[in-house]
């Protein structure tokens, strides 16, 4: 095995923490135990023993998980170290070398590296931006075969924001039924849609053969808890079980009790309501800056998620174009062409406002001097 480095989480790793505004993050800017939480539930973390916790989830936080999918049960469900553990098991559990993979761009790359360390084939099918960053699904219907083993969606996306209709979910699980492929479904930003309606999970397809991975990281603001889940059928979550026993064995203890709070029904939607405001009210200045440059950008709003996927005309490459503005603003984007597109720039919008405007102010001059 031999794994690519994956660009964007080294690039964001070496400099995210030397920078004086980091515009690379994809989420909201988390807020503290105090801030969060009431007085009787921080004295519930207080006297919580750190011990080992339940390997798979305890009850409480995966009937929590479970309140979110009509039709799930608590065997539905299992607990990770955030959802890039659960998108590792996944690929541990389904992929051996020569599998085939279809694989929707652009889209964070941690799968598309990691199948390819252990052998997969993938092949890619790509959101266009003449169809609002949505798929052409008569071309995605013609590179799935009886080889596919598994088809990769992100859903909402990364980095466009944008969200599949109700439609275009229910034909990717037709045609992934057709060939009796499985389906992993990256859901990490549902519940950050900005109209304030939970796009369709691929959960609610019915097909056996799916599994959706999401996690506290993005959509709830909460990233420092490293908590995600997979949702599938039980003897998938079996399987990956087994091998999270390999892996980190079980998620931290205080996670767990946070995230069943969190995610319980009485409490799930007021935090996604407060992360909402927070976006749209970010993403409406975003927007102003923006205009401010007239056709040097093009740029459709993200539907979802806290990132700004936008293009730009000017004759320097991305890479070439945020590494200026790192060395001479101190400020932190990511290159479009770390998701293999070059001329874009994807704006992490999800930082305090504060920030978010003076960072926009730095980078501004340097940009209007191309």
């Amino acid at each position: 095995m031999k794994f690519e480095e994956f660009q964007l989480e080294r690039n964001q790793s070496t400099w995210e923490n030397k920078v004086d505004y980091n515009l690379t993050e994809s989420g909201v800017h988390p807020g503290t135990i105090k801030s969060l939480f009431n007085s009787d539930f921080i004295q519930k973390i207080e006297n919580t023993e750190i011990t080992y916790g339940f390997t798979e989830g305890s009850p409480e936080l995966r009937e929590s998980i479970a309140s979110i999918y009509p039709g799930a049960v608590v065997e539905n469900i299992q607990a990770f170290n955030g959802s890039a553990e659960a998108n590792m098991v996944a690929i541990m559990t389904l992929i051996e070398p020569g599998d085939e993979i279809v694989y929707m761009m652009p889209n964070y790359l941690q799968i598309y590296g990691f199948s390819r360390g252990l052998g997969a084939e993938i092949k890619t099918f790509h959101l266009k931006e003449s169809l609002g960053w949505k798929p052409d699904l008569e071309k995605f219907s013609s590179i799935v075969s009886d080889k596919t083993k598994l088809i990769c969606i992100c859903n909402p996306n990364n980095p466009t924001g944008s969200v599949l209709p109700k439609e275009a979910v229910y034909k990717i699980g037709e045609i992934a039924q057709k060939y009796d492929s499985w389906i992993l479904s990256d859901e990490v930003y549902r519940g950050a849609e900005l109209d304030g309606n939970e796009c369709n999970s691929f959960w609610e397809i019915g097909y056996d053969k799916t599994i959706v991975n999401c996690g506290l990281s993005k959509a709830y603001g909460l990233p420092g808890l490293r908590l995600g889940w997979s949702i599938s059928n039980p003897d998938y979550i079996k399987q990956c079980w087994a091998n999270h026993d390999y892996t980190s064995i079980s998620i931290g203890r205080l996670s767990d009790l946070i995230g069943s709070h969190v995610l319980h029904p009485e409490n799930r939607l007021k935090t996604l309501s407060q992360i909402r405001k927070c976006l749209i009210n970010n993403l409406d200045l975003f927007q102003n800056w923006i205009k401010g440059f007239g056709d040097h950008f093009s740029f459709i709003p993200p539907q979802a998620g806290a990132m700004a996927f936008v293009g730009y005309d000017w004759s320097i490459n991305s890479s070439a174009l945020i590494e200026k503005l790192r060395n001479e603003t101190s400020v932190m984007l990511v290159a479009g062409d770390w998701y293999g597109m070059d001329h874009y720039l994807r704006f992490g919008y999800g930082a305090k406002s504060s920030d978010l405007k003076e960072a926009l102010d730095r980078i501004s001059p340097v940009l209007e001097s191309l």
